[in-house]
């Protein structure tokens, strides 16, 4: 099972690499693995560890940073709980509130 953060990563994988104009095949041969190991990584099949980031950040020639740009207020989005979840006041507690 994958989570958001690894699809995100995974997305920003795809779009870099196709920008470039890059196939799979090139963008692991530059990586030192198999291409099907990128594949993965951009259907968030698999977790990118941090120094598979930086030798593929380095590859598609950007900073590790790229990879991570904006996701802060995706993770904030997703964390907040939603109207559903949000605690309400039972019967007994508007007793005590008056």
């Amino acid at each position: 099972m994958c989570d958001d953060l690894d699809v995100q990563l995974g997305r920003r994988l795809r779009r870099r690499r196709q920008l470039l104009g890059m196939t799979q095949i090139e963008l692991a041969g530059r990586c030192g693995i198999r291409f099907q190991q990128i594949q993965k990584y951009e259907s968030a099949s698999n977790k990118m560890s941090a120094g598979m980031i930086g030798r593929l950040a380095t590859a598609l020639g950007v900073e590790v940073g790229y990879f991570f740009e904006g996701l802060d207020a995706l993770l904030a989005v997703r964390a907040a709980p939603k109207a559903s979840q949000r605690p309400t006041r039972s019967a007994a507690s508007w007793d005590l509130a008056v």
